[in-house]
């Protein structure tokens, strides 16, 4: 068959571009390191410009970023692997940086913390190059991620490596897939659940949460509030948004409820969201269906 076909062109490429260095640093036995994400960006005709060294489309200016961050319980973890769910993103006109953290293996927190802030002042400082907004710049994560995208939006200052020194890492909005943001809760969780012979775990420093602080397990409850950010809510808190399935048996949804909770007790209620999201279990499909990201989008669309 041979026919002429008339498609248009209202939708926009999206290009991805992997394997992008951002940050220098050390494992816990001082073996250098290099951290690496990867973009997706409708930056235009990128055949067009390697093939003839220019570009037939015309820029949409300047778009807003959203740093993806996974979970995994702190531990290894493709930067990628949930690349094709923010296609969702990209195709709505937003650039979209997966990028690495040193996992628990090789890595205690604050490390995990300091990695995300490094990228988004790599990527803050790479903007133009990259067709990015820097004064638009949102995080997103899931489980773990989620605890890390929640840190973010505390706009803590402290955890800040040389590495770009002259950028910012603040963010205007942050978006949280059930979160652990309380870790000293999740010890306890675990903990009481060591009463059960057939549990994975038998030792606090065995856990997730245990694996992220390292030293001591002697005192790594105590020390576990230094990890969560529930308990760092100030008036540089940005707008957040939190989904939490009902059914999760992971990280129970009335963590998510408490965080909300403290937001709205620190005068917050205003741009802070909370979607609890029936049947919902941990990372499930209903997290990720359409009428979720309209959610996000909605949110960011008001506050980037």
């Amino acid at each position: 068959m041979r026919a002429v076909i008339d498609p248009g062109k209202e939708r926009r490429s999206i290009n991805f571009i992997d394997n992008i260095c951002f940050s220098h640093v050390t494992d816990l036995e001082g073996n250098p390191l290099d951290l690496y994400l990867s973009l997706m960006v409708q930056n235009g005709n990128s055949e067009m410009r390697l093939a003839s060294g220019r570009d037939d489309e015309v820029s949409t200016g300047l778009q807003p970023l959203i740093v993806w961050i996974n979970g995994a319980g702190w531990r290894k973890c493709d930067k990628n692997l949930m690349a094709a769910e923010m296609v969702w993103f990209a195709e709505r006109g937003y650039a979209v940086a997966c990028i690495e953290y040193r996992h628990s293996g090789i890595g205690h927190f604050p490390d995990q913390l300091i990695d995300v802030k490094t990228a988004v002042r790599f990527l803050r400082a790479n903007a133009a190059k990259y067709g990015i907004d820097p004064e638009r710049i949102a995080t997103m994560g899931r489980s773990a991620g989620g605890h890390l995208s929640s840190w973010m939006a505390m706009n803590t200052d402290g955890f800040d490596s040389e590495e770009w020194a002259d950028y910012s890492s603040a963010v205007k909005a942050a978006v949280d897939f059930f979160g652990p943001v309380d870790i000293k809760e999740c010890n306890l969780i675990e903990i009481e659940r060591f009463k059960n012979p057939n549990h994975r775990w038998h030792k606090i420093e065995e856990t997730h949460g245990g694996a992220l602080l390292g030293g001591d397990p002697a005192t790594m409850v105590e020390r576990s509030d230094a990890a969560s950010p529930i308990f760092h809510i100030s008036e540089k808190t940005a707008p957040i948004i939190i989904l939490h399935g009902d059914q999760d048996p992971l990280v129970p949804v009335s963590m998510s409820e408490a965080f909300y909770d403290r937001l709205v007790k620190a005068g917050l209620e205003a741009q802070s969201e909370l979607y609890i999201v029936k049947n919902g279990g941990h990372g499930t499909r209903e997290l990720f269906q359409d009428e979720c990201k309209e959610k996000i989008h909605a949110f960011l669309q008001k506050y980037l």
